[in-house]
């Protein structure tokens, strides 16, 4: 018999993410990018120095209109198709250096310029495609507004570079937090990618790689957690003892 009051069945949380989304990811990898292939009806041209601006800022994104099958139909059909190509290339010197692309795909309700201005240019959003090595995801709009950039994104570069050169040590001693390390097969490990939930560690092995997450105590709203968060990966990783050791 239950006491007065108290809830008929537990309550049920969900588990806390440890991963970004896909959606999430997208609208990481756009917010972070440096350059982009735009293809408008066949035609292809090379965006470089983005700025570090995220490209949805040039991009006004709209939903796709019902098909109405009236006689507007085939004029709507005859609106430049537009593809936007991005790659998320790994900043560190790494096996299989590509982690990502990402690939957005609608038709212009405005001319696209090829140099910037002052305004954006119309889009009718028809879906955007997440490519990765586990494979392809495909992002609605809804889902694409909804998700946010990672915090880190803009910064992820030069985090993973300067804990590579100047603390190589600690990412040795972060292979104490990996289970299971076959550590005779495993050449080096390297910090290959960072988000708000973790930091992810490219396992080089003499036949192939893969890839560990070690997550963070809690997930970061804002980089200037991150510090707190690096450190307190490391303190775990001294507390445990492990035999994870890359050969001499």
């Amino acid at each position: 018999m239950r006491n007065s009051g108290a809830p008929a069945h537990p309550a049920v949380h969900p588990a806390p993410a440890t991963r970004p989304t896909d959606a999430e990811r997208v609208r990481s990898i756009l917010a972070a990018a440096h350059s982009m292939t735009v293809v408008v009806d066949g035609r292809r041209t090379e965006v470089r120095h983005l700025d570090g601006t995220d490209v949805l800022g040039r991009l006004h994104l709209h939903p796709a209109a019902p098909a109405t099958g009236g006689p507007l139909t085939a004029l709507e059909d005859e609106r430049p198709r537009i593809r936007l190509e991005f790659t998320d290339v790994a900043p560190i010197p790494v096996r299989d250096r590509v982690r990502a692309r990402v690939t957005v795909l609608g038709r212009l309700l405005t001319p696209y310029a090829e140099t910037a201005t002052g305004d954006s240019t119309c889009v009718e959003y028809g879906q955007a495609v997440l490519e990765t090595p586990d494979g392809f995801s495909y992002i609605g709009l809804e889902e694409l507004d909804a998700a946010c950039p990672d915090p880190l994104a803009p910064y992820e570069a030069g985090m993973l570079t300067h804990l590579l050169d100047d603390h190589g040590d600690l990412v040795t001693l972060l292979l104490r937090l990996v289970d299971r390390l076959p550590s005779a097969a495993v050449l080096r490990a390297l910090p290959v990618a960072m988000d708000r939930y973790g930091i992810t560690l490219r396992l080089e092995e003499r036949r192939g790689h893969h890839d560990v997450r070690l997550p963070f105590p809690s997930p970061l709203d804002r980089v200037e957690q991150s510090g707190t968060q690096i450190q307190a990966l490391f303190s775990a990783a001294r507390r445990r003892s492990h035999r994870n050791t890359l050969p001499a």
